[in-house]
């Protein structure tokens, strides 16, 4: 098992568990060593916002952040990062898409923790790759393609 150390900044209703949140970024690293430290912090969207705009030079909240470690490689130390998840960004972005919190939640998880392994979407082929990766690990959870919208009858 991996080392997941969760900050709630903001609590809100229908924020999955330590334990959920364990196992995404569990089945998200299951080709990396067990002893992977990654902080999960979950914040308001002041906070995003403030974040968004000091390293992405972006304005607003945006869903997740990501914040990789490069590490020496003279210290042994196994920690990936950190992802910054903005709850009420992400409940928004649920009901907008007409999709499951939890399955969501799972989604910006697994999505945050490929950033931190050096997956990025910028350039199409990269987020094919990116997205094929969140798309399997999902379906192994048994959460459906998130890119796949329903249609509506």
């Amino acid at each position: 098992m991996n080392l997941v150390e969760i900050q709630t900044i903001h609590p809100s209703p229908g924020q999955p568990t330590e334990t959920q949140i364990q196992l995404w970024v569990d089945t998200a690293l299951t080709d990396y060593p067990d002893d992977t430290e990654i902080v999960v912090r979950i914040v308001d969207a002041k906070e995003s916002t403030e974040l968004n705009e000091i390293y992405r030079l972006k304005s607003g909240p945006t869903n997740i952040l990501s914040f990789p470690v490069e590490i020496p490689e003279e210290i042994e130390l196994n920690l990936l990062g950190d992802l910054v998840i903005c709850a009420p960004v992400l409940e928004k972005e649920a009901l907008d898409q007409n999709k499951a919190l939890q399955d969501h939640w799972a989604h910006i998880v697994i999505h945050g923790v490929l950033h931190l392994l050096g997956y990025d979407h910028i350039e199409d082929d990269e987020a094919e790759l990116m997205e094929t990766k969140e798309i399997t690990i999902l379906s192994h959870l048994g959460i459906k393609n998130p890119y796949i919208q329903e249609q509506s009858a």
